[in-house]
């Protein structure tokens, strides 16, 4: 009988490792799987890789495992909040590393490796900083850029509710992210409110196959 759910976080995060990279969804505090990432904090690891929306908020794991230590890279679009938080200090001393991407171009990118597609070409960020060493090409008289896509060895998602084979739905703006990430990740673990019978999810509702989805934690 397939049953993706684990007992614990424990169990949830056990195989993430030094030097793992791994995706995050959520838009701000949105949709974030707090639960999932908090439990990574305090583990000592180190060199990990980020690629999320934002990083440097004052809410949820993500700042704490900055502030340990256990990120070198991050990958977003959003870096830090208003107030000061410990990204701002170890980028300052350039114990941290980021690739600042737009927006858009970052939900693309992580669609992309998804989909399967390496590269893609967009206007966004021709003649900016953001375009420096990078491929452009005039297409259709407008100047694009090439952008690689963003594939992870983790995606740490938040869903709604979801069966015991993986299969998910979200509920309003806590959809953002998460859906293209449970694509572009080698496994995906995915914190959920509520844990429902096969069969018993609308197929028409469903936006996450299982397929996607390794592991399950019920974190209400």
């Amino acid at each position: 009988m397939i049953d993706k759910f684990v007992p614990s976080l424990e169990a949830a995060l056990a195989d993430i490792a030094d030097g793992a990279t791994i995706m995050v969804g959520g838009f701000g505090a949105i949709g974030q799987p707090h639960r999932l990432v908090d439990a990574l904090s305090g583990r000592g690891l180190r060199n990990l890789t980020i690629i999320a929306n934002n990083a440097g908020g004052d809410f949820g794991g993500l700042p704490a495992l900055i502030a340990e230590g256990s990120i070198r890279k991050v990958i977003c679009s959003y870096p830090r909040a208003p107030t000061k938080t410990a990204f701002d200090a170890l980028y300052a001393t350039g114990d941290i590393d980021l690739e600042l991407v737009p927006q858009g171009t970052l939900a693309e990118r992580i669609r992309a490796a998804g989909a399967g597609i390496p590269a893609f070409f967009t206007p966004t960020g021709a003649d900016t900083e953001l375009a420096a060493g990078k491929e452009t090409r005039l297409i259709q008289n407008r100047l694009c850029v090439l952008e690689t896509a963003l594939s992870a060895d983790f995606a740490l998602i938040e869903a709604w509710s979801a069966d015991r084979w993986g299969n998910l739905t979200y509920r309003a703006t806590g959809r953002n992210f998460n859906p293209i990430m449970a694509t572009a990740a080698t496994i995906t673990i995915a914190q959920i409110h509520q844990r429902v019978e096969i069969g018993s999810l609308d197929p028409e509702n469903i936006v996450t196959p299982g397929l996607y989805v390794q592991r399950l934690f019920l974190a209400d």
